[in-house]
């Protein structure tokens, strides 16, 4: 049996409780919701994986009223900020909010930093390039934050999906603004993405909640295609016929354009949205989404990070995503209100190719030599590199540079200190730095692209989707879920009951970390009995038959069982 709880707990249960009711207008909380809460109010750091729509953003809007001090909150969009802003509550006890980003101009960020000064704002919202600046960083320090707060958290890990270079100097930002608790918000986050995440925010025996990832209202369908037009005209038919409203996924900005051009030509309002255009236009796109005045947006992954609408009824892809993390996300705006929705994953197999070619992106050597001989030049104790200054040496744009200190970094070839500064590791020319630096790079583009191969044979599994997509993310789910068409075609019955689980099974549990004598180190994710999935450090993800694992004794061996970590789950 668990503790009893104190009576201190209790009254701050109650206080909490209070406080969702009275302030914010909520009539309950949710047990996690609740749990990490206590653990934030507590001082300690906390992880915190809750579906997407679940209400990750209450556990540090509401502490907020109850902190000393202000609650910094790291957030990727700006019309993600404006929008929980506007969702906050006004009037006695509410905790007030300001957003610092590039849209301000000076009298309003002054305005803005004078509300947090006198304690009008409990919550600062900024992105992470903000807290790439000094000044930013300074102000804040000044503030003494009682809380630092990663949204999107999986955007700190190489391996999640939305990978930004500024997450990844988050850790000296919470250094230099005094060292606050972290509490790191995600809503898909496998097993190593999670530790990933605790590594590069530098959090400290964190607490971890992790609540489930399926959505059973959410039907899951494939279909493969061998013409672009056959496909193109599958699309257009399923978003007009589905109830409204809807999301397309497309690869780029030109087919964003095109799906949306077709479907307007059926009647619908139709939008397309990707990083082309204006700020403004893409505002107006969103506010569209949000209001219903826009039937089916058609976007890039540009689209939907963060928005709060319950009644959307499909999500379709045109094209394969890059990973399935991306893609759990993306369906998972469909069907928040907990009614039936539809995600539905329209390929080819040309599409792996484009995948790949995107997976590969990463700082080239010419970008990695400039920055690695700027560091070194500049390596004196009266004026170290930080990433203005290089910026500013080497003429390349911020995400360039800071993405190839990072890699540098990575591969322990320079350092960051206290104060930002950047300097060579000990002994470590800049061209070794370069050399270090591109291996780190060779090891994200192999985990990169095999993301790719796991959303492909998501695409091409002949077992329950919904099955194979939740065990990427560590968590067992019985077959047949009953809502995917993998499922309907094989009626009751497990699409893959025809194979018999190995008797090798039951010694790679999932959750193990095991070594292989030619990837290294990874952890088991999930078992198919007959196969197992294992995500490696250096070699991605991989799908290994039991059978050939079992006749090849040492092939792969269990370092540590699963579970061996401090995991506390909602």
């Amino acid at each position: 049996m668990g503790r009893k709880a104190s009576r201190a707990e209790r009254d701050r249960s109650a206080r909490l409780r209070e406080i969702a009711a009275d302030v914010f207008g909520w009539d309950s909380l949710l047990p996690e919701q609740l749990t990490a809460m206590e653990w934030v109010l507590d001082g300690e750091d906390v992880l915190v994986v809750m579906a997407t729509g679940s209400g990750k953003s209450a556990v540090y809007q509401l502490p907020a009223v109850l902190l000393p001090g202000p609650v910094v909150v790291v957030s990727p969009l700006l019309a993600l900020q404006r929008d929980q802003i506007e969702g906050l509550p006004e009037g006695e006890g509410a905790p007030g909010a300001v957003a610092v980003n590039s849209d301000l101009g000076a009298a309003r960020t002054e305005e803005a930093w004078e509300k947090v000064r006198a304690g009008q704002a409990r919550l600062v919202y900024l992105s992470p390039e903000q807290l790439a600046k000094d000044e930013v960083l300074a102000r804040l320090a000044e503030a003494g934050p009682s809380l630092f707060v990663v949204d999107e958290a999986q955007c700190v890990a190489s391996w999640g999906h939305d990978f930004r270079p500024d997450y990844r100097r988050l850790e000296a930002a919470v250094r230099r603004v005094g060292g606050p608790p972290v509490l790191a918000l995600t809503a898909t986050a496998a097993p190593p993405v999670r530790k990933e995440i605790v590594e590069r925010l530098g959090m400290r025996e964190p607490r971890l909640l992790v609540t489930g990832f399926d959505r059973p209202n959410i039907r899951l369908e494939a279909d493969r295609f061998l013409d672009e037009d056959d496909r193109r005209r599958a699309v257009v038919e399923r978003a007009a016929a589905e109830p409204k409203p809807g999301i397309v996924y497309a690869a780029t900005r030109k087919a964003c354009e095109e799906y949306a051009q077709e479907l307007s030509a059926l009647g619908l309002a139709a939008e397309a949205y990707h990083a082309g255009l204006r700020a403004g236009e893409r505002t107006r796109i969103h506010d569209a989404f949000l209001s219903g005045a826009a039937d089916v947006v058609v976007a890039t992954s540009a689209f939907g990070m963060g928005i709060d609408k319950e009644d959307v009824r499909f999500v379709l892809h045109a094209a394969l995503p890059g990973s399935l993390d991306a893609y759990y996300q993306e369906i998972g705006r469909g069907g928040r209100d907990g009614r039936p929705a539809l995600a539905v994953l329209h390929h080819r197999s040309e599409d792996t190719g484009m995948q790949t070619y995107f997976a590969g992106r990463v700082p080239g050597h010419d970008t990695l030599s400039a920055v690695a001989d700027a560091v070194h030049d500049r390596d004196h104790d009266d004026d170290p590199a930080d990433l203005a200054g290089l910026r500013a040496d080497t003429g390349l744009s911020g995400n360039r540079v800071t993405a190839a200190v990072n890699l540098m970094e990575e591969a322990d070839a320079v350092t960051t200190g206290e104060e930002g500064e950047v300097r060579p590791a000990p002994g470590v020319s800049a061209d070794e730095a370069v050399e270090e630096a591109e291996r780190a790079a060779q090891a994200h583009r192999r985990t990169d692209r095999s993301r790719v191969e796991m959303a492909r044979a998501y695409a091409e599994t002949t077992g329950c989707r919904r099955r194979l997509l939740l065990g990427y993310f560590g968590e067992d789910h019985p077959a047949p879920c009953g809502n995917c068409d993998r499922c309907d075609e094989s009626g009751t019955e497990d699409p893959a009951a025809e194979r018999p689980t190995h008797p090798a099974a039951a010694r790679y549990p999932v959750g193990s970390e095991v070594r292989h004598e030619q990837w290294g180190d990874g952890v088991v994710l999930s078992e198919d009995k007959d196969r197992i999935t294992v995500l490696f450090e250096q070699a991605g993800y991989r799908t290994l038959a039991l059978e050939a694992v079992a006749g090849h004794d040492g092939l792969l061996t269990v370092v540590r069982g699963p579970g061996a970590d401090r995991q506390d789950r909602g």
